[in-house]
């Protein structure tokens, strides 16, 4: 780990603080007519969720952390726990469901690849690719004649997930989902 100046925080950069792991979401630099410069930072624990607002002067030290990105597999769901397979060594580990949260859950397919991050052999986040291919199970039968307007359909994935799709679209039809935002993005093919 290395020691830098408060002067040098940025947004996304990860710091040991508070006896706890906090990655940086927002910074912003002052330099005052007196006094020394300083920065202002909002930052959220990574394992607890809280936020942070801190003040830190330039001759500050704080501590950086750089977390391990490790790519692993989803192997399966086993009560409330999910079980994922390091892609490197094969050894697996299993992660709370209210860990990985239900925004992700839903997204997880068998064999998908993650990456988790970690920071002295224990995970501390988790990112699903940034994009997923899902079925269309349910929504609205297409009304003929209808043209891709800009008024969307709701629909319901194979997961469960609801999801705005263009109105020509029916059941049955598989479609690429953005899994940050829930968003239709386009057909797959």
């Amino acid at each position: 780990m290395a020691k830098i100046n408060g002067n040098t925080i940025k947004p996304g950069m990860v710091l040991q603080h508070n006896n706890g792991l906090w990655v940086v979401t927002k910074a912003s630099h002052v330099k005052p007519g007196k006094g020394g410069a300083f920065a202002n930072v909002e930052a959220k624990n990574l394992e607890t969720g809280n936020k942070l607002n801190e003040r830190f002067r330039s001759e500050d030290k704080v501590e950086r952390v750089t977390l391990e990105q490790k790519d692993f597999s989803f192997l399966y769901e086993q009560g409330d726990a999910l079980v994922f397979m390091d892609d490197a060594t094969y050894e697996q580990i299993e992660l709370q469901k209210d860990w990985v949260g239900e925004d992700s859950i839903p997204y997880l397919q068998d064999g998908m690849k993650v990456v988790i991050e970690m920071h002295d052999d224990r995970p501390i986040g988790l990112n699903l690719p940034d994009q997923v291919t899902v079925t269309v199970s349910e929504t609205e039968p297409t009304v003929k004649g209808q043209t891709a307007s800009s008024s969307y359909k709701p629909a319901i994935a194979d997961n469960g997930v609801r999801i705005m799709i263009p109105p020509y679209m029916s059941a049955g039809e598989r479609i690429i989902v953005d899994t940050t935002t829930g968003e239709y993005v386009r057909r797959a093919e």
